[in-house]
């Protein structure tokens, strides 16, 4: 297929669990990506392990489904906002966008992130209002709150008439409107598509060929491929065609394969044409945002403005004493090796050496961003040591020190409101709006908060409302800075010793604070086993065993009962330590620990910044 009038390309976008991958699996299921024998694949698209256990998309994606002649190139992006930059990348390779919307929750967070920047790229939407038969589901009212969005986005008139699609995407089905017919499948979805989605409009099939990378894959025959859309010109195997790189360098290669997207996976193609997004194999050092082109005059495509950081962590070697013991990747050269790899692929991520032999800076958008590159690190047999989150500060045209703000929004039941309105307060949130909607036993709470503010949040709203309570946040800008936020009020349980834990020391222990420890684990100086309920660092011995005496016991320690260990996540870890303090991240292990192992070594290094 050469046309490029039969090519719809078109991006999904959505919140977080509004229904976004499952809605990728029924167009796939509607343009006949599996057999008729076939096992359907729940949330095909979602194919790292860490997308299925969080049950987020991460990674933005390409697949294709061919229905009634026409190939509808399919993007699924992410919908958290620490992962904006995979959308926005995503931008120029498509000409229009379905807007998920949850017929309950309405437009949240995310989708005014993902929703302005495709807006201002000039794109086509598509509002689908999914989970129509969800409880209390209103897609009357939401249907109105989208087109306030609109508006208040600055959509063009063309945008603003964007036409609605209701049903849902768990059942699989869609309907043009609420009222008059009954549902049944995908296909209104498809007619909309086809109808609404534009073609190509600067493709150019006979001109020369020129390609914009806005993603890359790897592939274990050919290595790095370069994901785009084809502007003008055909490509096939075997041609030569240029490389304009970011600074200004133009280097020639020979093109050893060509991929398309179709279904659940890539097919060998013969020739790429215009209007079609392609993979192309046969240079190693392309990285995003770069221009394929057919000769060394070709003139590079622009590429989008991506959000700057606004969250920086330290990452670094493994110098405790169970370094090595765990994994295979230790040293600063292969940590090094890892991050520069990750920032060519994913580049809202920037990576700079420090002045510290050993310690890399690593800026992204949010802490969960980063969490989850220390986790895909971790599964590779890596370790390393990560600090807490820091914000990016700045200064203004004053000289006056300015730190980046966001827009919180948060949900939670009736009777945990104003619980909720004084943590905020406690972080420097200044309260915007707060609506109750009747009926739903919910209160949703809108602030303006610094970035500081909102990290270790969620593990403070989780413990108010019983884990009812939910949230999500947008950066909006840099503000004046607002002085200390107090994020943890509790101190920690240090171990003044390296061994194996004993219950008979635990049991003692457990009286002080909560343990992070259960027995017959390694511990080692300085590691952090507990928390303390006052403000201050307490030192312990949790390896203290019970000494023999005269008076011997058949049952001694038999009768010990300790409480389950706090176990906690990555991203909890990361965000519950404080600045003097680092996350041990093994394959097998996550360990909080003091940056001084020594006690005595720490003490003296408090004196010194006190002078």
């Amino acid at each position: 297929m050469s046309d490029p009038s039969k090519f719809r390309n078109l991006a999904i976008i959505a919140h977080v669990d509004h229904g976004k991958t499952t809605l990728v699996d029924q167009l796939l299921q509607a343009g006949g990506a599996y057999r008729a024998n076939q096992a359907v694949q729940e949330r095909a698209m979602d194919s790292m392990d860490l997308e299925r256990e969080k049950g987020i998309t991460i990674k933005a994606k390409n697949t294709s489904i061919l229905w009634n002649g026409y190939t509808i190139n399919i993007v699924d992006t992410p919908g958290h906002a620490d992962f904006g930059g995979e959308v926005e990348r995503v931008m120029k390779m498509v000409d229009g966008v379905l807007l998920v919307v949850d017929a309950f929750e309405g437009p949240q967070a995310q989708t005014r992130f993902v929703l302005r920047k495709a807006l201002q790229e000039g794109l086509m939407p598509i509002v689908v209002i999914n989970k129509i038969d969800r409880p209390h589901a209103d897609p009357a009212a939401v249907h109105d709150q989208v087109l306030e969005l609109f508006l208040e986005l600055g959509a063009t008139d063309e945008q603003f008439e964007a036409p609605f699609v209701y049903g849902s995407a768990r059942d699989g089905y869609f309907m043009n409107s609420m009222e008059g017919e009954p549902p049944v499948d995908c296909t209104p979805l498809l007619f909309k598509i086809v109808e609404h989605i534009p073609a190509p409009k600067d493709a150019d099939p006979e001109g020369e060929f020129k390609m914009l990378v806005s993603n890359i894959d790897w592939d274990d025959y050919v290595g790095r491929v370069a994901i785009g859309r084809i502007t003008s010109g055909t490509v096939k195997k075997g041609d030569t065609v240029w490389l304009h790189q970011s600074d200004g360098t133009c280097i020639s290669g020979k093109v050893t394969r060509m991929f398309e997207y179709s279904g659940l996976g890539t097919t060998d193609s013969a020739i790429g044409v215009a209007g079609n997004i392609v993979g192309v194999a046969g240079f190693e050092n392309v990285n995003i945002g770069e221009t394929l082109g057919g000769s060394a005059d070709t003139e590079p495509l622009p590429f989008v403005a991506i959000d700057p950081p606004t969250i920086s962590m330290e990452f670094s070697i493994n110098n405790g004493p169970f370094g090595g013991r765990d994994g295979k990747n230790v040293t600063s050269r292969v940590i090094r090796d890892r991050l520069m790899r990750e920032m060519r692929t994913n580049i809202s991520i920037q990576v700079e050496d420090t002045d510290k032999a050993g310690v890399f800076s690593v800026s992204a958008r949010g802490a969960m961003q980063i969490a989850v590159l220390v986790e895909t690190m971790r599964r590779e047999n890596y370790e390393l040591c990560v600090s807490r989150p820091t914000v990016i500060m700045k200064r203004d045209e004053g000289d006056r020190l300015t730190e980046p703000y966001e827009t919180i929004y948060v949900e939670v039941p009736d009777e945990h409101a104003n619980g909720v309105m004084k943590l905020l307060h406690a972080r420097k949130g200044q309260m915007e709006d707060m609506i109750s909607k009747e009926g739903t036993g919910h209160t949703f709470i809108q602030a303006y908060i610094p970035t500081r503010g909102i990290i270790g949040f969620e593990f403070e709203l989780v413990n108010l409302t019983s884990g009812h309570g939910i949230f999500s946040h947008l950066f909006r800008d840099y503000g004046p800075y607002a002085g200390d936020i107090t994020t943890r009020t509790t101190g920690t349980l240090v171990s003044m010793e390296t061994g194996v834990s004993t219950p008979f020391a635990l049991v003692a222990l457990e009286e002080r604070g909560r343990l992070f420890v259960g027995p017959q684990e390694d511990i080692y100086e300085g590691q952090i086993v507990g928390e303390n309920p006052r403000q201050m660092d307490m030192p312990v011995n949790p390896c203290k065993e019970k000494h023999l005496n005269n008076i011997r016991s058949a049952t001694k320690g038999d009768g010990i009962q300790l409480s389950p260990p706090v176990a906690f996540s990555l991203e909890r870890a990361i965000e519950y330590i404080e600045p003097d303090e680092l996350v041990e991240a093994t394959p097998h292990f996550i360990r909080l620990r003091k940056r001084i192992l020594n006690a005595n070594d720490r003490v003296r290094e408090s004196r010194k910044a006190g002078n």
